[in-house]
């Protein structure tokens, strides 16, 4: 809208004026008696003509609102004061009628200040009058408001509403440059923005909102002013108390008469408008984490929450970031896929209610994005009451002889994604993955075979003696989950059927600070100090036997995270809550942009996702998983190309799993957060075990979703420098051996035997037969015998995985032996 022409004549008699008028009202404050005199007049003009006209004002704080990844769905709400500015055209007329009504009926006739109304309050207030009366214009009020907003010193704030003449004349003044530089329906939109109709309510729009959940466009008469007759007393005026009612009703009754005099509507308007019984239907704004949109959903509110304050984007200090958030206006669509949270808050809570102490915990994340899709565990999102307690008793036996609450079904704390004390969980075998990435970044095929024993005798040193040590040494000895051989296995049938006598000695092929620092990369933190420590330091790395066995504490969301980068052929991308934030003007933010780089190649990555396939049910791209898969299940369920790994501690104090397509990788921890010596068996493949909500979490994000497959790893990373086995039938064991070894290959002799036409005690073939890998393990099966095998839940828990760096001559101290063990 354009600016009002000004009268040049007009707004000098009203500058004289009112100069002439301060001095008067000075005076009369200070000295009575010469209250009326020349100089008292004089002294006001020159004190008035002195005073700055410039006023800049800050923006007033308004509130930032979070949807979901459709850009529509409300997530949360997150403000100092409930304020959001609205445009005057977005303003029911009755709206601004009801507020001229109620505070300046002369508003669209005065320059910003009323003189008649100066004058008529300085008479008032002289004579002994009971109730003194004001001269306050909208303009005036507005840089009452506007001032005190923009203070940055509780003095400021004082000096702009302490009940001096001072302050009147300094508002006088602003107020006529004021009218000056802006329309009065520019002036009336920001008056309306600023005001405080109580409740919380900041500004029209959240007035119109809190009271009666609708745009302020939208007010009847009756609304309007009732909303009008607030901004005088808000407190004394509340209809929703109960001593407020009668006198919220008197006060809208005298707005709508004044609107009648103002000529803004008619008596029978104002009549019926005025039998309209007082309804008041909206309520407060909820406002932050604890108040999101459903509950289930406050876990990802939180992690935004934190995320936004680890950004020194929005400030140098917390508080400049926190002050930011609520009070910037800014809309913020995050990742929450409302599909994918919904479908994982309902397979969470399906397995475990909210009430047991077994935290059912998924991460979502989106492979080359680093997208936060859904973060879901079976709590609610509230702080117990300490008055009024809901938890129930702490399961660590020590705490609860102690009286303490434990965190169910009740807590607030980063259970997903760490930080708060809160530094993870043990995964167990899903770890097995960064040693075949760094077999493979060191040359070493999916191919490479290894005849993995019951029990092996590595070169790690730990404690002698220990549980994870070989009797009478103190070398690193884990065994197998079934206490039974592996056998001759590559890295797609060792990882299919999670063989821990495979993994450690490939990692210790490959060097453990090798395996360490692809976890590294892949985003495993390490939030315990001693294993930050390990982590960081070659030497104690490189004798941390049992890494590979997935022994350290890590969270749902790293664990998705490692696996997305993979899904997404190497490209690592920091995990993000948001898609897009924008401020009050609309500008878009570069902060909401995804920060990714390559971390692993792109064969490597998609090698090690080929291996990935098999422990879920699928089939790598040459048909090489074996017959033992820890999670065949998932392929039928999710009905999409699959890849992942699960996992179990020793004793099945955890239960880990993580399964993902193209589009979504999603982990899966089974653990008690507050006792994890827990002496409750963590299970994978019951319905309260950790498989169902994970497949199940996965299926619901898919539906609707095309199928993409893997891309194959190339034939050199995937079968190695392949050379021809030569032919050993028939021939007696030893010639065979010799043969086998002079070809290049290592020999390994079948304690089975095989139906065969050669003579028992001979060689009735190899395995494999034709090609193998350079340097490969070739089988003699001996003639006349037979195999088998086994499925067990999860092959790689339960596997004394406890052989953490050791006392030997290059390790750290190790852990005490209760120290939560893992495998």
């Amino acid at each position: 809208m354009r600016k009002r022409d000004h009268n040049v004549l007009t707004n000098a008699a009203s500058l004289l004026i009112c100069g002439l008028l301060a001095g008067v009202v000075v005076a009369a404050a200070a000295f009575p008696a010469v209250a009326m005199s020349g100089l008292a007049a004089k002294a006001g003009a020159d004190t008035f003509g002195a005073l700055p006209k410039e006023l800049t004002l800050a923006r007033a704080p308004q509130i930032s609102y979070l949807l979901a990844s459709d850009g529509k769905t409300p997530l949360a709400t997150m403000y100092d004061e409930n304020r959001r500015e609205v445009k005057f055209a977005d303003i029911s007329p009755h709206m601004v009628a009801a507020i001229i009504a109620a505070e300046d009926h002369d508003f669209y006739k005065h320059n910003g200040v009323d003189l008649n109304g100066v004058a008529r309050a300085f008479v008032n207030n002289s004579s002994a009058a009971r109730d003194r009366q004001g001269a306050s214009t909208l303009t005036m009020q507005y840089v009452r408001m506007g001032i005190a907003y923009s203070a940055t010193h509780p003095a400021d704030v004082l000096a702009a509403t302490e009940d001096t003449s001072a302050r009147k004349l300094r508002e006088m003044r602003y107020a006529i440059q004021l009218d000056k530089e802006l329309s009065k329906d520019e002036i009336l939109e920001r008056y309306l923005n600023l005001a405080a109709f109580g409740n919380g309510a900041y500004g029209v729009f959240a007035a119109s909102q809190v009271y009666f959940n609708k745009k302020p466009k939208d007010l009847k008469i009756e609304e309007a002013a009732m909303l009008a007759g607030l901004v005088k007393a808000p407190t004394s005026f509340d209809p929703t108390t109960t001593s407020g009612y009668p006198q919220a009703v008197t006060r809208r009754d005298y707005v709508i008469d004044h609107m009648v005099t103002t000529g803004a509507i008619t008596k029978e308007q104002a009549e019926a408008a005025k039998a309209v019984k007082l309804v008041v239907k909206g309520k407060r704004a909820p406002n932050g984490c604890v108040a999101t949109n459903k509950n289930a959903w406050g876990f990802f509110c939180d992690y935004f929450y934190r995320w936004w304050m680890a950004q020194e984007t929005f400030g140098s200090t917390s508080y400049d970031r926190e002050r930011r958030l609520k009070s910037g206006g800014y809309t913020i669509v995050t990742t929450l896929d409302k599909q994918a949270q919904d479908g994982a808050d309902k397979a969470v809570r399906d397995a475990k209610p909210v009430t047991a102490k077994e935290a059912v915990m998924l991460a979502m994340i989106e492979p080359g994005t680093g997208r936060v899709r859904a973060l879901s565990v079976n709590r609610n999102f509230k702080l117990d009451n300490p008055n009024n307690p809901k938890n129930r008793p702490h399961s660590d036996p020590v705490q609860r002889n102690r009286g303490k609450l434990g965190n169910y079904p009740n807590t607030v704390n980063p259970l997903l994604t760490g930080g708060d004390g809160i530094t993870g969980y043990q995964a167990g075998s899903v770890f097995k993955i960064y040693t075949i990435v760094a077999a493979l970044e060191k040359g070493i095929p999916l191919s490479y075979t290894i005849n993995a024993p019951q029990q092996f005798k590595s070169e790690y040193r730990i404690e002698l003696g220990g549980d994870a040590a070989c009797p009478g040494t103190h070398f690193y000895c884990p065994m197998n989950s079934n206490r039974q051989p592996g056998g001759v296995k590559d890295m797609w049938s060792a990882f299919s059927a999670s063989t821990n006598t495979y993994f450690v000695p490939l990692q210790q092929q490959v060097g453990a600070e090798n395996v360490v620092d692809v976890a590294k990369r892949l985003g495993i933190q390490f939030r315990v100090s001693k294993e930050n420590a390990w982590a960081n330091n070659k030497e104690a790395a490189n004798q941390w036997g049992s890494f590979t066995l997935g022994v350290t504490d890590t969270t749902p969301l790293e664990l998705a995270n490692s696996y997305a980068t993979l899904a997404a052929d190497g490209k690592y991308c920091e995990p993000i809550p948001v898609q897009s934030i924008r401020d009050l003007d609309g500008n878009k933010l570069d902060v909401a942009n995804p920060r990714c780089e390559k971390r692993i190649s792109t064969e490597v990555a998609r090698a090690a996702v080929d291996a990935a396939r098999c422990p879920v049910g699928d089939n790598s791209s040459m048909s090489k998983c074996g017959g033992t898969r820890t999670a065949a299940e998932g392929r039928g369920i999710v009905g999409k190309p699959i890849a992942g790994k699960s996992g179990t501690t020793d004793a099945e104090k955890s239960a880990s799993l993580v399964a993902m397509t193209k589009q979504y990788a999603v982990a899966g921890i089974l653990a008690d957060p507050d006792w994890p010596q827990t002496n409750v068996k963590m299970k994978h493949k019951t319905s309260d075990g950790i498989n169902p909500p994970v497949f199940q979490a996965l299926k619901a994000a898919m539906d609707g979703k095309k199928s993409i497959n893997f891309d194959p790893p190339g034939q050199k990373i995937a079968l190695g420098d392949q050379r021809t086995i030569p032919g050993v039938r028939c021939l007696d064991i030893d010639r065979a051996k010799s043969r086998i070894s002079g070809a290049g290959f290592s020999p390994v002799v079948s304690s089975n035997r095989v139906a065969s036409d050669c003579p028992a005690g001979t060689a009735a073939g190899t395995s494999p037969d034709g090609r193998t890998i350079k340097g490969g393990i070739v089988t003699i099966m001996v003639s006349a015998g037979g195999g088998g095998g086994n499925d067990d839940n999860d092959g790689g828990g339960n596997g004394n995985g406890n052989g953490r760096p050791g006392n030997g001559p290059s390790g750290p101290p190790s852990r005490p032996p209760d120290d939560r063990p893992g495998g």
